[in-house]
């Protein structure tokens, strides 16, 4: 199959986004502001897309055909950890630890919404859209959050929804990446400090997906098809590939793409493109270059 690697890499003080191109108008790389922390990630409508930067919750907005972007949401105090965007063009951010959800305007980056979920201790790290609902996880606390999206794209008021069934919380960072099926009947989460993978309903009871033993410590997620992608964090540091079964109650690693270490620390969240999923890196560290393999 033929893939696209969206990583990040720091050269500097610049902040860059390289790309494996697949067509030769292509940028070899996309500049992000000095100092951008990036973690989420998200395409939108044709070569757009959206990346977050931790600690300020701005959001950058940029093309991946000619390589230009801007600020879209500016410095509000906030935080932006996992982003999603909608068919009506709304951008949602997971607002780690303050506990919040923010919805935007795709377009312009005006404010939308802003649900807060918790008072609470927590870390609300990343989110999916279906057609009838926004899903944001939470590493801390063993709740998904759900914002209802009506007929007529109506946000509801969020729903805390205890996980419950085979998941369990333990010390350390839990329930990571999200994705949904495309009937939004299903999601599938990560929890990184065990390494374990669970097929969720609306209602929160998780099963584990069995994988022969093979363990995924992973960020970021991203369905295409029955074929999982699944951004693993050290020691892999890196992408797997998991074919699952229709159940979706098993499953298998088909392939396994790691990441130069010498460029990361830590990959993070996942998209697509089409068929070609993306991965970017965030947590970095300098480098004398900015070009990966």
């Amino acid at each position: 199959m033929k893939r696209t690697h969206l990583l990040v890499a720091l050269a500097g003080l610049v902040l860059a986004l390289p790309l494996v191109a697949t067509g030769s108008n292509r940028p070899g790389h996309i500049d992000l502001p000095n100092g951008w922390q990036p973690e989420g990630i998200a395409i939108g409508n044709g070569n757009t897309f959206y990346v977050g930067s931790i600690p300020t919750g701005q959001v950058w907005k940029g093309n991946l055909r000619n390589g230009q972007g801007s600020v879209l949401v500016p410095n509000r105090g906030r935080q932006a950890i996992g982003v999603a965007v909608d068919q009506r063009n709304r951008l949602f951010v997971a607002g780690g630890p303050t506990g919040d959800g923010y919805v935007y305007d795709a377009r312009t980056g005006a404010d939308i919404a802003q649900f807060n979920f918790t008072d609470d201790s927590s870390f609300v790290n990343d989110v999916a859209v279906t057609k009838r609902a926004a899903w944001f996880t939470d590493s801390v606390r063993p709740f998904l959050y759900k914002v209802p999206i009506g007929r007529h794209g109506q946000l509801g008021s969020a729903q805390s929804i205890p996980l419950t069934g085979d998941i369990v919380y333990q010390t350390g960072f839990n329930v990571n990446g999200i994705e949904a099926t495309p009937n939004g009947k299903t999601l599938i989460i990560v929890q990184t400090n065990t390494a374990k993978l669970f097929k969720v309903n609306r209602r929160g009871v998780a099963h584990e997906i069995s994988l022969g033993g093979a363990t995924v410590p992973g960020d970021g997620l991203l369905l295409h098809g029955r074929t999982l992608y699944a951004v693993v964090r050290s020691p892999q540091d890196g992408v797997l590939a998991l074919r699952l079964r229709p159940s979706l109650r098993s499953g298998t690693v088909c392939a396994r793409s790691r990441m130069r270490t010498s460029m990361i620390q830590r990959p993070s969240t996942s998209m697509a493109r089409g068929s070609t999923p993306s991965t970017p890196a965030s947590r970095l560290r300098p480098v004398r270059r900015s070009r990966t393999g």
